[in-house]
């Protein structure tokens, strides 16, 4: 593994990917409203409420286990949000942290590169899940440019810090991106061109991911 780097050190262990999905519940309740209105707007108007469920409870299974390796962190997140998240946000992100999980298999701490390729194998879940596109106007529109951000960084050899805030540069734009685009998949696809104008309530929630990830996973152990 890479030497630690002064802005933090390298590597994602059980305690900071517990941390960063922590981090992400606290954001989606701070930022319930917010999802909750976007939704209003071009979907069923329950984002924010929905996932903001969802997240307590992830949060309340990992503090009743004991996960030895990051994939069970990562499962644990993920049946949580299958089984307490209705409409299409529990299924997809679902997707994405069991397939996160299954990829992290039970490793005690992912490398720079075996978190990449985790959460690239999650976001892929999620186009299969969902059988969606970037530019479909979809939480896929943040989480695919991250995925691609993450892995191009850090096979570059980038610090763990600046390839997380790369990711989150990228979901960042990939959100604002949806603003103007006609969605073609989910509930928002019903309203045709009324639909653009808007920004994606999903790709907003799956920003706040990535976003979360750059202050919690570059604290990993080393």
């Amino acid at each position: 593994m890479r030497e630690a780097d002064p802005g933090g050190h390298v590597g994602v262990s059980v305690e900071s990917a517990s941390a960063w999905v922590r981090a992400w519940a606290d954001a989606i309740a701070t930022n319930k409203q917010a999802l909750t209105k976007l939704d209003s707007a071009i979907g069923d108007g329950d984002h924010g409420t929905n996932m903001d469920r969802g997240m307590k409870a992830a949060v309340d299974k990992l503090a009743g286990s004991a996960a030895a390796d990051v994939g069970t962190v990562f499962k644990t997140v993920g049946m949580a949000l299958v089984s307490k998240v209705g409409g299409a946000g529990g299924p997809l992100y679902g997707s994405l942290f069991m397939q996160m999980g299954s990829a992290a298999g039970g490793e005690s701490e992912l490398s720079p590169e075996g978190f990449a390729t985790a959460f690239e194998a999650g976001v892929n879940g999620v186009v299969a899940r969902g059988k969606a596109a970037r530019g479909d106007k979809t939480m896929l529109d943040a989480l695919l440019p991250a995925a691609e951000a993450l892995k191009e960084a850090v096979g570059q050899g980038t610090s763990w810090p600046d390839a997380l805030r790369r990711a989150e540069e990228a979901a960042r734009e990939g959100m604002e991106a949806t603003i103007p685009l006609v969605a073609r998949k989910g509930r928002a696809s019903y309203l045709g061109e009324r639909s653009a104008g808007h920004q994606d309530p999903g790709a907003t929630s799956s920003h706040l991911l990535v976003e979360c990830a750059t202050e919690t996973l570059a604290k990993g152990s080393s």
